[in-house]
């Protein structure tokens, strides 16, 4: 899957840490209007905001208190796109720390319209960069775009959306998507079987299988990718860690998809802190789904998190909340 989405909604969200330069080229209007949609997309516009409004209106029922993200089609207001920059120093990985700086930009405008160039060199550190109209603040609206997706996606980033309100979940980043990446996959399967459709249903479970494996294979890289970090060279170690990605296929399928543009080198550290915050406990998630009551019960036992909560403290929280699904009937 094609991760588009997330990381604007709070302040707290973003360091205010930011290296002596980074710089960016690109060209956009300087100021928005609401532009009247051809016939035939002003009818898609109104048919995903009635999808919009049936999923938030269905993960209620999980427990996912609804936000105001997306609820708005660009025939009601402007979009805002934004523009996130995640930085990590070179040779170094976001294992047990947040990511070393993240910065995220607003523009009203399109995505699409946002023509970024570039962004050059930043001395020590790894840059990865990404462009979005979805993301989890009222003012992310559904875009000709979003429109466009496939039904499964369109779902999954409705509820990945939602979870992140902070009715659902108010965590340091790095630990918030990882529960909310997971959470939102399986709430979308959850909304499939509800509506009978069977045929999304199996994409949006082929989409977990393959988003579990991908985390699995991200971990294992991780590890070794220390091991060279700590062992070699630095420009051995990374050109290293490139070559090795050959041996995990559907991760390196996802860092390809996504780096396209991007120099794969310069965004390696960045671009695996930035996987790692989205699914370290993806697979951890699905196990514990597999053995809880229901889908509700998971959810609201994970929102019980404290909001003082470290990396160690999820660990051992999903340790305890499978010992407490053992042997519990489903």
């Amino acid at each position: 899957m094609d991760y588009s989405r997330g990381g604007m909604r709070r302040s707290r969200h973003f360091s205010s840490k930011l290296p002596a330069a980074i710089l960016a080229v690109f060209s956009l209007a300087s100021c928005a209007v609401i532009e009247p949609p051809r016939i035939e997309d002003a009818e898609r516009l109104r048919q995903t905001a009635v999808l919009v409004a049936e999923v938030k209106a269905f993960g209620r029922t999980l427990g996912i208190e609804a936000t105001n993200a997306l609820a708005q089609t660009t025939s009601e207001r402007p979009a805002l796109s934004m523009l996130w920059f995640w930085l990590q120093r070179k040779g170094t990985l976001a294992l047990d720390a947040p990511i070393d700086v993240r910065l995220a930009v607003g523009f009203s405008t399109l995505r699409e319209k946002l023509g970024l160039e570039r962004v050059y060199r930043v001395d020590g550190y790894s840059v990865y960069y990404r462009q979005g109209n979805e993301f989890a603040d009222g003012r992310a609206v559904a875009t000709q775009g979003f429109a466009a997706e496939a039904l499964v996606r369109r779902v999954q980033v409705i509820l990945h959306e939602d979870l992140h309100g902070d009715e659902n979940f108010v965590l340091p980043w790095e630990l918030e998507e990882a529960l909310v990446t997971p959470l939102g996959s399986l709430a979308a399967s959850a909304f499939f079987v509800s509506k009978g459709d069977g045929e999304n249903l199996q994409r949006a479970q082929a989409a977990v299988v393959q988003e579990r494996q991908l985390g699995r294979e991200l971990r294992s890289l991780v590890q070794q990718a220390a091991k060279l970090f700590a062992g070699e060279p630095l420009e051995q170690a990374r050109n290293r860690i490139l070559a090795l990605m050959g041996d995990y296929p559907t991760y390196e399928r996802y860092f390809r998809r996504q780096v396209v543009g991007q120099n794969a080198l310069t965004a390696l550290e960045a671009k695996l802190s930035h996987d790692l915050a989205y699914f370290r406990y993806f697979d951890a998630i699905i196990a514990l789904s597999e053995k809880a009551p229901d889908l509700k019960t998971l959810i609201t036992d994970l929102k019980r998190l404290p909001r003082s909560v470290d990396g160690a403290g999820v660990d051992a929280y999903l340790v305890a909340l499978d010992g407490k699904y053992n042997g519990l009937p489903r």
